[in-house]
């Protein structure tokens, strides 16, 4: 399958089984006559690397997997390595991993030298359907997640469904809770398949999972690329999320951050959907509730990207497969 995404810069997402055998096949224009960095974590290094770095005759620079490492000083040692081996705008940065590999790598290959190309090879479940598609890029500071970033769209993005069979049942779960997000601003039908499946058989659907939500963000993103407006339905749940994730010192994983977010903000906003909702995240095992004050999430949400002024943006969906975003004076988010 493979899907086209027209951009600033026009690019295609193929997903396809066993695509890892040959990368070439797919990304050998992309690859000739340039230096290639891929750029990946140490689970996935063990993984996926060794086979795909023999294939294209590219260095590999680790750094420890998990959102922890996604700041300001695992940039600065891949600027380092991109200095060492002489990585120049004629190159290529590889990103292979999940979302904390593809969002740190797009921001080096956004900056570095004002910009170099770079491939998203993503291999976690909410990687091939969110992240890796549509050109965010970002690190995390300590004042919070994604607040240093840039839109840096890939020259081409490679999904093999064959790498979700070595994911732990808790990392496939996180990629679930992005894509019910999917179903619930855009698609009832994609909804219906998740809230009728759970983690023991959802990866006999997973194909079509994957190119439903990467068909769904690349409509979003074609008609909003910079998130002006249509595009910020794609933060259903992630104005709490992403609050969530920083009350827990990153030990809450981004998509269970996101079940909690959209939860609480069905609960609070579209609560004849609520059960709905939980029903669904309960079938993954995913939470939906944190042991967080509001008080404690607004703190956060205060600096949140969705801030503009003395007003706050956020998503609700009050029927399942359609989405609005809505403004609120912060002061008055989430109060009684």
């Amino acid at each position: 399958m493979t899907i086209n995404v027209k951009t600033s810069s026009t690019y295609d997402v193929i997903i396809e089984r066993g695509l890892l055998n040959d990368i070439n096949k797919y990304a050998g224009k992309f690859l000739e006559n340039r230096k290639a960095l891929i750029i990946t974590d140490d689970i996935v290094n063990e993984l996926y690397a060794d086979k795909i770095s023999k294939q294209i005759n590219a260095d590999v620079f680790v750094f420890e997997n998990g959102e922890k490492s996604k700041n300001i000083e695992t940039l600065s040692a891949i600027y380092t390595v991109l200095a060492k081996e002489n990585i120049t705008r004629k190159d290529i940065i590889i990103a292979l991993g999940g979302g904390v590999v593809g969002d740190i790598a797009g921001y080096a290959a956004a900056t570095w030298l004002r910009g170099i190309d770079y491939i998203q090879i993503p291999t976690t479940l909410l990687a091939q359907i969110d992240s890796s598609v549509g050109g965010k890029t970002a690190i995390d500071i300590p004042a919070g997640k994604n607040l240093v970033g840039a839109f840096k769209q890939p020259k081409i993005v490679l999904c093999d469904p064959e790498t979700l069979n070595t994911l732990p049942k808790n990392i496939l779960a996180d990629g679930i809770g992005e894509a019910i997000k999917y179903g619930l601003i855009r698609d009832k039908n994609l909804f219906d398949l998740l809230a009728t499946h759970n983690l023991d058989n959802i990866l006999t659907d997973i194909d079509g999972v994957i190119t439903r939500c990467v068909e769904i963000k690349r409509d979003i993103v074609e008609a909003d690329e910079f998130e002006k407006g249509e595009r910020m339905l794609l933060n259903f749940g992630h104005t709490l999320g992403h609050a969530v994730e920083k009350c827990s010192n990153f030990t809450i994983a981004h998509g269970s951050a996101v079940a909690i977010g959209m939860y609480l903000i069905t609960k609070k906003y579209a609560p004849n959907l609520t059960e709905h909702v939980q029903s669904c995240i309960l079938r993954y095992n995913l939470p939906f509730t944190a042991d967080f004050s509001v008080s404690e999430l607004l703190a956060v949400i205060a600096l949140d990207k969705k801030r503009a002024g003395a007003n706050i943006s956020y998503i609700v969906c009050e029927e399942i497969g359609s989405a609005q975003i809505r403004t609120e004076i912060f002061e008055n988010f989430l109060q009684e």
